[in-house]
């Protein structure tokens, strides 16, 4: 999911450098709900893991 966020974090960049506007705005707008989504999912996993106190397996 955070590759997709900077996906449309480039492609952000590079509309507004071309000086479409609206695809940049829209791009961005993206880019920045995909990153808090991610961000959500990692601290809930993160949570859960210390819930748990699961350690993984010894390789």
């Amino acid at each position: 999911m955070l590759y997709w966020a900077l996906i449309f974090f480039v492609l952000a960049l590079v509309a507004g450098l071309f000086g479409f506007g609206g695809i940049a705005a829209a791009s961005a707008s993206i880019a920045q709900i995909l990153f808090f989504i991610f961000l959500a999912v990692f601290v809930i996993s993160l949570v859960a893991h210390l819930v748990t106190g699961r350690r993984p397996p010894m390789v």
